[in-house]
């Protein structure tokens, strides 16, 4: 069995004031026993006061919990709001690869029909330039920029769905490691209801 000090080093390390809503109840009900087992007036009025001072730390702590727990449900929903903006780019990175694919057609093509008629200016030895030869070379430029300038979007769309799913990671662990405190003040709460109904049968003997 755990002894008292090792209770409450658990409780602080769990809890991180010290006075859970658990302690709050417990003193309480502590209070209500000896109001209701109290021998005078003045005894009475006291635990009656000690009793109304419990309660108002009950309700700020519980009011302090809602705000905690409305400001999840805020996190939660903008993480959300992320979650499908995560969704657009995916489209929009989507759309760059099929952009960059086409491009890449289009620079084989124009590459293909510059082979052509290099060729066909050696057989005819009658044309020394290729009268579309300078157009052409204005295309592939332009698809060069083009290309640089998509895969500079692609690189941004990549380093914000980076960031995006690094903070969905961070969520879903603060959300495990909320899980994991609540699971143990429940089985430190459980190890203190047993000490204290062990203490209460070692008073009563």
């Amino acid at each position: 069995s755990f002894s008292s000090d090792e209770v409450i080093r658990k409780r602080l390390l769990i809890d991180g004031d010290g006075a859970g809503d658990d302690r709050r109840i417990n003193l309480l009900v502590k209070s209500f026993i000896k109001w209701c087992n109290s021998g005078s007036q003045e005894e009475g009025y006291l635990q009656y006061q000690r009793m109304l001072s419990t309660l108002s730390q009950c309700e700020f702590s519980m009011g302090k919990t809602l705000l905690v727990y409305d400001m999840n449900l805020r996190e939660m929903e903008n993480y959300e709001k992320i979650y499908k903006d995560i969704g657009k780019h995916e489209k929009i990175i989507a759309a760059a690869h099929e952009k960059i694919s086409e491009c890449k057609k289009q620079i084989l093509q124009a590459k293909r029909i510059r082979k052509n008629r290099q060729e066909y200016d050696a057989l005819a030895k009658v044309i020394q330039h290729h009268p579309d030869r300078h157009e052409t070379l204005k295309q592939l430029e332009a698809l060069g920029k083009e290309l640089q300038n998509l895969s500079h979007i692609k690189e941004n769309v990549e380093d914000k769905l980076e960031l995006r799913r690094k903070q969905f990671h961070v969520l879903l662990s603060t959300i495990h490691e909320l899980q994991q405190t609540l699971e143990n003040d429940e089985k430190l709460s459980e190890a203190e209801e047993s000490q204290e109904t062990q203490m209460e049968g070692e008073a009563k003997q």
